[in-house]
């Protein structure tokens, strides 16, 4: 999900409250707080030498003591306002940042609207090789990629 997207569903239902459903089917706790709303710029050099650039919104999601807590969709989008300055555009792709037994990374891939939420779907990121073309063996080759392929 872009942040325009995110921030259309925020202000088409200001009072809300916010759910963020996990890749196997559990929940974030509802009382979580976004403690964190911010630009992740990644710079990087793949396996095959290209140099390569990805950008995200991140949202970092907590979990504390207060139970009671509810963020509704108005205060993450007034949160997403006050953050302008620093997403630079509103065509990020949109992650959530949760820990719970280790730090994750969720993709939003949807969202769901109900009586009285917006549930955000979160997805799962995978490793991937993006230089498959030059690192991988082509099927005549069974050497394997480092004895003189582009990569390693």
């Amino acid at each position: 999900m872009k942040t325009s997207d995110l921030k259309t569903h925020l202000a088409a239902h200001p009072e809300k409250e916010l759910r963020f459903l996990l890749p196997d089917g559990g929940f974030i706790p509802f009382h979580a707080h976004i403690t964190e709303a911010g630009r992740m710029d990644k710079t990087f050099l793949d396996c095959g030498g290209t140099l390569r650039r990805t950008s995200a919104c991140l949202l970092q999601a907590w979990v504390a003591d207060d139970t009671d807590h509810r963020i509704p969709a108005g205060k993450l989008s007034t949160i997403l306002d006050l953050a302008a300055p620093l997403l630079e555009c509103e065509d990020l792709e949109v992650e959530v940042e949760y820990e719970e037994e280790w730090i994750s990374q969720f993709p939003v891939v949807d969202v769901v609207e109900s009586a009285d939420a917006l549930t955000f779907q979160l997805g799962l990121k995978h490793t991937d090789c993006l230089a498959k073309d030059i690192c991988l063996p082509s099927a005549k080759e069974e050497e394997g990629c480092c004895s003189g392929g582009g990569c390693c």
